[in-house]
């Protein structure tokens, strides 16, 4: 190998189920300070066939930083040290030559590990399932203006909707909370028309599918949205804490109309 490659001891999670005991393995590895982190444990894992050993168990998609089944904690931090950067898009060359570098799965306890490096991360589909949708009947498409929306909300429900469901905010939580991606998929249907009436429906139904999934409750340290690789805003969070009482105000007069 030319002398540009990057010579790193890497420690990865093995565990050969959710009731296994893991360990962390070691490994020597030669990289091309151009490969990214999944590139890089191809490579490992095709030295370990070539061996007549198991391959470490990673999930990946895309490989572009936008499904974001790709999460790993890198050197301690959900998608590793770049701000604003999912895992698939982390290079080796934003690491030195013969560092020590950890590669875990996500640690939640609503995330419980499959094997070696990959998570359950159904939970985020059950709350998913529970409310971000709309059921009204849409008809034909409308004119492009008949439905004004202001820039600055259609903006807002954009950037909540750019949200890939990845996990690093749960990860990143001391308290495994998956608060911020609740409030992104409330946000991106609360800030438009279309989304008004079965907004407090959905939001009771989202929280209530969180809960039921075991993450954990939200203290605001905002490390979720530190770790966010795509930058989802705390500011959902408190429109997840608005709408959701206001669900309940709602729910309270609805009760006793009915008495």
């Amino acid at each position: 190998m030319s002398d540009n490659h990057l010579t790193l001891k890497l420690k990865i999670w093995r565990q050969e189920n959710r009731n296994a005991k893991g360990y962390f393995e070691e490994f020597n590895q030669k990289v091309s300070p151009e490969s990214s982190i999944l590139e890089m444990l191809d490579e490992v894992n095709n030295l370990l066939e070539a061996q007549g050993k198991t391959p470490i168990a990673f999930e990946s998609d895309c490989r572009e930083g936008i499904c974001g089944t790709c999460g790993l904690v890198v050197g301690g931090r959900p998608h590793g040290p770049l701000s604003k950067t999912a895992t698939c898009q982390l290079h080796m060359r934003n690491f030195k030559d013969h560092e020590t570098l950890y590669i875990e799965p996500f640690r939640a306890a609503a995330f419980p590990i499959i094997k070696d490096l990959i998570v359950d991360r159904s939970g985020l589909d059950k709350i998913q399932q529970a409310g971000g949708y709309t059921s009204f009947n849409t008809g034909s498409a409308p004119d492009a203006n008949a439905v004004l929306i202001s820039k600055e909300k259609a903006d807002l429900a954009l950037d909540a909707a750019e949200c890939i469901g990845c996990g690093a905010c749960v990860a990143a939580c001391k308290n495994s909370s998956a608060v911020l991606f609740v409030g992104a998929k409330v946000s991106q249907f609360a800030l438009l028309p279309q989304g008004q009436p079965e907004r407090y429906e959905r939001v009771e139904a989202m929280v209530k599918a969180m809960d039921d999934n075991f993450f954990g409750s939200c203290t605001n340290t905002y490390a979720c949205e530190a770790e966010c690789p795509q930058g989802i805003s705390v500011s959902n969070i408190a429109r997840l804490n608005s709408d959701y009482l206001k669900a309940n105000l709602v729910s309270s007069v609805t009760h006793q109309d009915v008495k």
